[in-house]
């Protein structure tokens, strides 16, 4: 039978899992709420980072991403550092969608799921 790997595990969630050569990340969010659309989607993309070297891949792997935002008008400050931080020609299939998130504070969301 094959391993799960789970990091951080909760009572409702895990950090990540990883199965069969895939890791899921959970939604990350900003952990500094005074910061804007840019900043929080920053310190999101870190977290994504970090996450994803605990397991052993990158970004350069990246297969999905599904992305909250608390106001679709800021799409495009998103999109300005999300397209900075992909690699060339390393865009996954993605989602974008206006939703409204746990704490008002947040501005963005993002999970993603990548491959090793």
């Amino acid at each position: 039978m094959s391993k799960i790997v789970r990091t951080e595990p909760g009572t409702i969630l895990a950090k990540a899992v990883e199965f069969h050569g895939f890791v899921y990340l959970q939604g990350c969010t900003a952990t500094d709420l005074s910061k804007d659309i840019k900043g929080q989607t920053r310190e999101v993309l870190a977290s994504i980072d970090e996450l994803l070297e605990i397991h052993g891949t990158d970004k350069t792997r990246l297969l999905q991403a599904l992305i909250w935002v608390k106001d679709m008008r800021d799409r495009e400050a998103l999109n300005e550092v999300w397209s900075a931080w992909l690699p060339k020609d390393g865009a996954p299939a993605r989602a974008c969608v206006q939703a409204t998130l746990a704490d008002p504070r947040h501005l963005v969301e993002i999970m993603v799921t990548v491959c090793k």
